[in-house]
């Protein structure tokens, strides 16, 4: 269909310019000899008569549904952006759109032009059928859903119907020219709306030839933009967003949008989903529903993990290992060995007392049932979704839309750049592809360029760790010796303190990194030339996550699975590169420190990205209309007005998908050791979806409406991190959490009955001798002649024949742990397919209205065809035999029977 349509559009387009010269009949010919015909010119009209907050042009008739705008600048390109204007306008009005220029005295500065495009309605039509536009041929009357008994409890969060539903709800069909009258056309002027004009008028711009040049044939918008002959391209808001315009034919759909959905004090209300898809297209309709959903989702699990929060907050004087270590008699009485070489001094256990405490609240039973939760909740979410998704593909008329039509519609880039042609196998016609060699080149390069920008985070990442390991002694010595730190230095230990403030240091490396990686990304992509859209997309996302999962999950993994494991003991430490020693994990576990780098990688990128989404396009605008905000409200017109406002370009959804995917992966993957985490994410996406649809409201300029029926390869990337989810949990909970070594205790190794876990804490220790430590290990000052020191482990002691060797406890405990991991990674994964197959990706309710609207509308389409032959018959037409009217009467009777 696509293809077809494809051809279409450029039989249009070249017929219109090689209409010039030739004499030419027909409607096509027709509308290109008006084009230009019917624009009014300045003196005819008045224009102080006219509102310059119009959306429409000179002569209030026809809307504008694009502006084009330059500024005239007198450098040496100005001859040859001059004749590419005057080409690409000729062609446009040859392919049948009308337009009016806006002289530079007109505008505010006294620079810029514009260029008012309209669509006509014979260019509307056309273009409907090349585009596969479903328009309405009949109001449904298929009875909505039974009422929900709790909508009178939740009539609070609604919105009014006018909003939630701005339009009737219709049958619809595929638009053809030569079947008018089926649809319900009740004005032209208004039977298509604008976010369907402006996707046909940028349909028709991004394929408009405006020359020759070295030989090759250029055309697009894109690309006239690109090289200057244009400054920017733009559908208009209908009204501005405070207050409603004074046409009465304005819908005033930005202002609805503004009042009931963009501002922060409606975030408890419902989103007008059918209302943004009406005004900015499916596209973007589907983020903010899969936004809305997603956020709905968070609650439940905000709320579980608020529970095992509160379960380890009111457990805290319960717990028996953190009540041994603050004991003086015993965490006092317990010399533990230095943390680090010879700077470092003897210290006792109970130093760490707060710390020890505070782990408890993350580190605690609750935890092992969070993880596990978590695993069935994200495969809840994932299948809800697809059923809420496939609700939405009905109501918005996407069920047929198949992506392989957009598949199909080869990118301009890469028509332009493809020099050699081939034959497609299947339409058996000329068109342009990319050699495999070059291909090949292309793709290494790429594949080269990725790998060095990651080896690039995972150096970064290893001078992070060395950081962490060269200034853990001088932050040890800093607190020693420093009085006014003494009392804080219970809580802030020199774990502690090197593991936040490495934790900044790291943030700021990610997004420096990230602000690079991103052009970087956009380059190679392009320089690959992929040949749709959907590829385009499809390629730099996977480029863009990979780079962003190892950016920003990296330093989480290695405090997760790698610190603290890999330490040795006093008088065989290891080391990194023969010099730095390996760091030890608190006494009390590594998931506080896990938990710390996740709380201020999370929080950190939250507020960074919301001041860079609100605030810096808010100071952009301010800075561009400083000048208009002295000028009167007449004399700055709707095009000036939109044109001041920021570009929110072809990636800008694709960096809103990013960002909340980064924030999944944080609450999935790494949630065992913060049950925080989706709360913090549940308050930053209120926040995310009023400051995305203010910030789309008000900051940026109208996107160019695009259809999508589904998140697209995102689906697939939260499918992998739910499973990927499922392992780390696992791991988090058996290796970085005490949780099996406390159970392995618990049950096998505890001697007391009345308290089994009282002694845990020195069971967990090993001791080594101090005379025992080598030159390059031993501290420099043994202030009390201490003999032997404490060190975390399960070693044999030094009077043993197996000296400092592993115990058996240590082998059950690791034989636990693994066992601890199979199990749970069956038994989430038995439960998550077992879900994923119980609940089925359509509602029932869904499959039967699609059913029941395929067969409604094709026995409106057989009806119409029937009429239409008996019509023939009466009229004697010879073609209309009596066997194609039985025919006719049977595939509708055969119809009614399917």
């Amino acid at each position: 269909m696509d293809r077809l349509g494809k051809n279409r559009s450029e039989t249009l387009i070249e017929m219109a310019l090689t209409a010039e010269g030739e004499e030419c009949n027909g409607p096509l010919c027709e509308t290109i000899s008006t084009a230009g015909s019917e624009v009014p010119s300045s003196s005819e009209i008045d224009k102080r008569h006219q509102s310059k907050d119009s959306i429409f042009f000179r002569d209030g008739v026809r809307r504008i549904d694009f502006v084009l705008s330059y500024v005239d600048d007198l450098n040496k390109e100005w001859e040859k952006k001059l004749e590419r204007r005057k080409e690409f306008e000729s062609n446009l009005q040859k392919a049948g759109l009308e337009l009016e220029t806006e002289d530079k005295k007109e505008s505010e500065d006294g620079k810029i032009y514009f260029v008012k495009i309209h669509a006509p309605w014979e260019v509307l039509i056309t273009y409907a059928e090349v585009l596969n536009i479903k328009v309405p041929i009949k109001e449904n009357d298929i009875p909505s859903m039974v009422e929900n008994p709790l909508d009178c409890m939740l009539a609070p969060l609604r919105l009014p119907e006018k909003v939630m539903h701005p339009e009737p709800d219709y049958f619809t069909a595929p638009f053809s020219k030569d079947k008018q009258e089926l649809y319900l056309i009740n004005d032209e002027n208004t039977f298509f709306s604008p976010s369907m004009r402006n996707r046909i008028v940028n349909y028709i711009l991004t394929r408009c030839p405006y020359g020759t040049e070295e030989g090759k044939k250029k055309f697009g918008i894109k690309r006239l933009l690109n090289n200057g002959t244009y400054s920017a391209a733009y559908p208009l808001h209908d009204c501005q967003y405070w207050k409603k315009a004074n046409d009465p034919n304005c819908d005033n759909e930005r202002y609805t949008l503004y009042m009931e959905w963009a501002r922060f004090l409606r975030f408890y209300k419902e989103q007008p989903l059918d209302l943004i898809r009406k005004y900015y297209g499916e596209k973007i309709g589907i983020y903010f529903a899969w936004l809305g959903f997603y956020t709905e989702m968070l609650f439940l699990a905000a709320v579980v993990g608020l529970i095992c929060f509160l379960y380890g907050l009111f457990t805290m004087d319960e717990n028996m290992s953190s009540k041994e270590i603050c004991d003086p008699a015993i965490g006092g009485e317990i010399i533990m060995c230095p943390l680090c070489d010879r700077e470092c001094e003897y210290w006792r256990l109970n130093t760490t007392c707060e710390s020890s405490e505070y782990s408890h609240l993350f580190d605690n039973v609750a935890t092992l049932f969070f993880a596990i939760f978590m695993g069935i909740w994200v495969t809840l979410f994932l299948e809800f979704w697809k059923r809420r998704q496939a609700r939405l593909k009905y109501e918005w008329d996407l069920v047929d839309f198949e992506e392989e039509q957009q598949q199909l519609q080869l990118r301009p880039e890469y028509e332009a750049k493809c020099t050699q042609k081939k034959k497609n196998p299947v339409t058996q016609e000329m068109e342009p592809y990319l050699p495999i060699t070059s291909q090949a080149v292309r793709f290494c390069i790429s594949g080269t360029t990725v790998l060095f920008w990651v080896s690039l985070i995972i150096a970064s990442m290893i001078a992070v760790i060395v950081y962490r390991l060269a200034v853990y002694a001088a932050f040890a010595s800093l607190m020693e010796n420093t009085q006014t730190l003494q009392p804080i230095s219970g809580l802030l230990t020199p774990q502690l303190a090197t593991s936040v403030t490495a934790s900044c240091l790291n943030f700021v490396i990610i997004m420096i990194l990230n602000f690079f990686y991103e052009r970087i990304a956009i380059w190679i992509t392009d320089m690959e030339i992929p040949r749709t859209h959907m590829e385009y997309e499809n390629r730099l996302t996977m480029k863009m996550f990979l780079f962003q999962f190892v950016n920003y999950y990296s330093s989480c993994f290695y405090v997760a699975f790698f610190k603290g494991k890999f330490v040795g003991y006093p008088g065989a430490y290891t080391y990194m590169f023969n010099r730095w020693r390996n760091e030890e994990c608190d006494p009390a576990g590594c998931l506080i420190e896990l938990t710390t780098q996740l709380t201020i990688v999370m929080a950190g990128k939250q507020i960074w990205g919301n001041i860079q989404e609100a605030i810096v396009p808010w100071i952009c605008n301010w800075w561009g209309r400083r000048k208009a905000r002295n000028n009167p409200e007449n004399l700055y017109s709707r095009w000036e007005q939109d044109h001041d406002l920021q570009t929110f370009g072809a990636l800008g959804l694709f960096y809103e998908y990013l960002e909340m995917v980064i924030q999944f992966g944080f609450i999935t993957l790494f949630v065992a050791s913060f049950p925080l985490a989706p709360l913090l994410a549940l308050m930053n996406n209120i926040l995310e979806i009023r400051v995305d649809s203010w910030k789309l409201t008000t900051q940026y300029r109208r996107p160019v409406a695009a259809k999508a029926h589904s998140i697209g390869v995102w689906q697939e990337i939260l499918n992998g991190m739910a499973i990927l989810s499922v392992v780390t949990n696992a791991f988090i909970v058996a290796f970085t959490s005490d949780m099996i070594p406390r159970l392995v205790y618990y049950y096998a190794y505890s001697e007391n009955e009345d308290s089994p876990m009282s002694g845990y804490i020195n069971n967990s220790l090993s001791v080594f001798q101090i005379s025992d430590f080598p030159d390059r290990n031993k501290p420099k000052v043994n202030r009390e002649d201490f003999v032997i020191c404490r060190y975390r482990d399960y070693r044999y002691p030094p009077d043993h024949e197996r000296k400092y060797l592993h115990t058996m406890q240590f082998w059950h405990i690791l034989a636990a742990k693994l066992a601890f991991i199979i199990i749970m990674e069956h038994v989430v994964f038995i439960v998550k397919f077992f879900v994923a197959w119980m609940i089925p990706d359509v509602p029932a309710d869904v499959k039967a209205k699609i059913k029941r609207e395929k067969y409604l509308t094709q026995k409106i389409l057989h009806e119409y065809e029937l009429e239409k032959l008996k019509e023939r018959l009466c009229q004697g037409d010879k073609r209309a035999t009596e066997k194609e009217f039985i025919a006719t009467e049977g595939r509708m009777e055969l119809s009614r029977a399917m």
